[in-house]
């Protein structure tokens, strides 16, 4: 009897000592802005509210936009590492300050296309979730696009040049390096700063997707639009390592399962969303997505085309090369044994 009840005390103890199998795991989840539109209130956070009853998991989310967490866009990495949060809907361009690695997804002219940014992230994707999880404590869980990055301008354009001498807002060190290039002053502003910094006259033009300028009323204060992808606004997904090593194996695989979902649906919605959002700015039908403005549509030219395509290789490469193999020794070389090697790069 004593030996039964000894045996019986040591496997509860046993028992409390394990994590339960029933508890319950808390994600707290820092979404993208509102201010960036339609793939946020559309997709990222519906996924999220459903993210339990649709993966099967025990598990609690708490999610909030950006913009109502007081939180800078900058920081997302540093909140990653530190656990505040569980899981970031990252900014690459903005964070890429902290991780230079990120830019070489999207540098300027690289991915003039949705089929150039997949075949970009498919190839690079694995060394930026190396450097990620090296030095973040973050996993990477997927990478989506916003869509082709184009010009906005108060004044009169008919070609790219005439930017010279005008202030234009970016959004990472890359585009500001290929702004200058072509005569522009680059000023980086924050997203939800740049309605009122257009009106204000702090600058002339702005750069963003169409999709998102729709949705911020970039419309109501610029008169042009420019087309022309210098950038496909490449974001992504990451998990405090922490955080994911408390699932399982299975649960891992349900979890990758679930964000490859949302990951592949973002990219079919977002070239709608373009589409769409182009239409709409300029007053086409059909416009379906966006309300629709009276923006005037500036032709790109062949000139034009050339003077992106040819960043990479004069501009923004040897640019960013410099930099990220700073912070992550052989970045560029790893870069040039896969997305240079798709491009003909040496």
């Amino acid at each position: 009897m004593k030996r039964a009840i000894l045996l019986s005390t040591v496997m509860g103890l046993l028992m409390s000592a394990s994590p339960s199998a029933a508890e319950t795991i808390k994600l707290k989840v820092l979404g993208q802005p509102h201010a960036t539109g339609l793939i946020q209130k559309e997709r990222e956070e519906p996924f999220f509210k459903s993210f339990a009853e649709k993966s099967g998991l025990d598990v609690e989310v708490d999610y909030k936009a950006l913009d109502v967490t007081g939180i800078k866009d900058t920081e997302e990495l540093r909140i990653l590492k530190s656990g505040l949060f569980d899981i970031v809907s990252l900014r690459m361009s903005q964070v890429s300050r902290d991780a230079p690695t990120i830019l070489g997804l999207d540098l300027v002219g690289l991915n003039p296309t949705y089929g150039a940014g997949r075949k970009t992230m498919k190839a690079f994707s694995s060394v930026v979730d190396e450097e990620l999880q090296k030095k973040f404590n973050t996993k990477l869980l997927g990478i989506w696009p916003f869509g082709p990055q184009v010009l906005f301008c108060k004044d009169k354009i008919t070609k790219l040049t005439d930017i010279k001498g005008m202030k234009v807002r970016v959004y990472d060190q890359n585009l500001a390096k290929f702004v200058s290039s072509v005569g522009g002053t680059p000023v980086p502003i924050g997203f939800s700063e740049v309605h009122q910094s257009l009106a204000r006259g702090v600058v002339d033009c702005a750069i963003t997707g169409p999709s998102s300028a729709n949705s911020a009323g970039w419309m109501e204060v610029t008169s042009y639009q420019l087309p022309l992808a210098f950038q496909i606004a490449l974001n992504g997904y990451g998990i405090n390592l922490d955080t994911w090593n408390r699932f399982s194996p299975d649960q891992q695989t349900t979890i990758s399962v679930m964000f490859d979902g949302l990951i592949e649906d973002i990219w079919q919605y977002s070239e709608t969303l373009f589409e769409d959002a182009v239409r709409c700015n300029v007053g086409k039908e059909p416009c379906t997505t966006g309300k629709k403005y009276t923006l005037k549509d500036v032709a790109v030219s062949a000139e034009d085309i050339a003077i992106v395509q040819n960043a990479v290789r004069e501009i923004s490469f040897p640019t960013w090369a410099e930099i990220c193999d700073k912070s992550n020794e052989g970045c560029s070389d790893k870069w040039k044994k896969t997305v240079g090697l798709m491009l003909g790069m040496k």
